[in-house]
């Protein structure tokens, strides 16, 4: 091995070890901030949920009960997003040799359901005092006290949504929303009580109904996106534009396609590109080109490309070209193509290769399949004909 073969070498296995251990102390000081969040909304929602049911057993307030209800599941949720956070933070073993961080969704899944089972109570507890009604007995103090919960749910859920954000966890990104819910559901609470004050009539019952169809949604909408992580929804069109436009800057590459993305976790996601180059390109320029575009990608998006893929495409011009051309033409005339990719015309086997993204709006994907590869094969007889069907994963 010459000595630059070894500099370069050394370099790459430098270059691996940094990126690995930035991502390692990236990861905790997320998990940092995510505790130490969860732990200001658990003491937060411990102080206003004792707070409120105080003041609601004292007058009498079945809305302001429920809405401490509210807050401690709120403080239950944070205990539940820090131990998931614990659990997540686990490095890979052999049975999960991608790590734990999806148990962040199992716990985001677990607030949900706790989420959906009190406002389901709430609902028919309020349901119950709508035919059963008992007359509020308010005072300064308590709306004083809950003009103040008002505030300080303000305060907490724009500060648990925007630290939620910025570290890309969802439970807290729901968790600071819950809490901006519950600023209105307060605010709610307190004009029922100025109305009740001024006019004598008691709106708490239905107020309540109210306020536990919000919680109800509030749960199910929570479940439905996190389901949706599970099951690997559409990646984020910025992260997808920024990574293939990173790519295609990489000096040889004639194009970026077919990129997958996979979920891993909160903030964490593998990911697969085929690259196009030229078909004279050497083996040992790939490999290098390879880790090239795994080191940009990571250091300008701040995502790990584990496999980059090859297409060949012919050098030169002439007929090659012109099928090329032609090939794109015939295919993007059919409704829902929406692109031709990887095209390769190999003369010496008289063969014809390309891939073809069908959307997924398609009533048939398949038979659009069928009838590009027919058209083309009937164009070019004298060729076999080879179609892959590609999917839209990304934008």
């Amino acid at each position: 091995m010459g000595e630059k073969t070894k500099e370069k070498a050394t370099t790459t296995e430098q270059d691996s070890w940094r990126l690995r251990n930035e991502a390692e102390e990236a990861a905790k000081a997320r998990e940092r901030v995510i505790v130490r969040t969860s732990v200001i909304g658990i003491l937060v929602n411990l102080v206003l949920s004792a707070g409120k049911a105080a003041v609601g057993l004292l007058s009498g307030s079945i809305a302001i009960v429920l809405d401490a209800v509210n807050n401690l599941t709120d403080a239950l949720s944070s205990v539940i997003t820090i131990l998931g956070a614990k659990i997540a933070s686990r490095p890979p073993d052999k049975s999960h040799p991608l790590g734990y961080r999806r148990v962040e969704y199992i716990a985001t899944m677990v607030i949900a359901v706790i989420i959906l089972y009190a406002g389901v109570t709430a609902l028919v507890e309020s349901v119950k005092k709508i035919f059963e009604p008992q007359e509020p007995d308010y005072s300064v103090l308590t709306l004083v006290l809950v003009g103040i919960a008002v505030v300080t749910k303000i305060v907490l859920g724009t500060y648990v949504k925007k630290t939620g954000k910025r570290v890309r966890a969802d439970a807290l990104v729901a968790s600071g929303t819950d809490a901006l819910m519950d600023a209105i559901i307060s605010a709610a609470t307190l004009v029922a009580a100025v109305i009740f004050l001024l006019t004598g009539i008691s709106l708490e019952a239905f107020l309540g109904a109210v306020i536990s169809l919000i919680i109800i949604k509030s749960g199910f909408g929570m479940l439905m996106d996190t389901m949706s992580d599970i099951l690997g929804k559409r990646p984020d069109p910025e992260l997808s534009k920024n990574i293939r436009a990173t790519v295609r800057q990489v000096p040889d590459v004639l194009g970026a396609y077919d990129l997958l993305i996979h979920n891993y976790g909160p903030d964490y996601s593998l990911g697969s590109i085929h690259i196009e180059v030229p078909e004279t390109m050497t083996a040992h320029r790939i490999d290098e080109l390879t880790r090239q575009i795994q080191k940009e990608v990571y250091e300008k998006c701040g995502f790990l490309l584990t496999t980059v893929g090859i297409y060949s495409r012919n050098v030169g011009g002439g007929r090659a070209a012109q099928m090329r051309t032609e090939l794109s033409r015939i295919a993007l005339a059919h409704d829902y193509v929406q692109q031709v990719h990887g095209v390769f015309i190999d003369f010496e086997d008289r063969r014809i290769t390309f891939d073809m993204v069908v959307g997924f709006d398609a009533p048939d994907r398949q038979a659009v399949h069928r009838h590009v590869w027919r058209e083309i094969a009937a164009r070019y007889p004298d060729f076999d004909v080879f179609v892959t069907l590609d999917s839209d994963t990304a934008d």
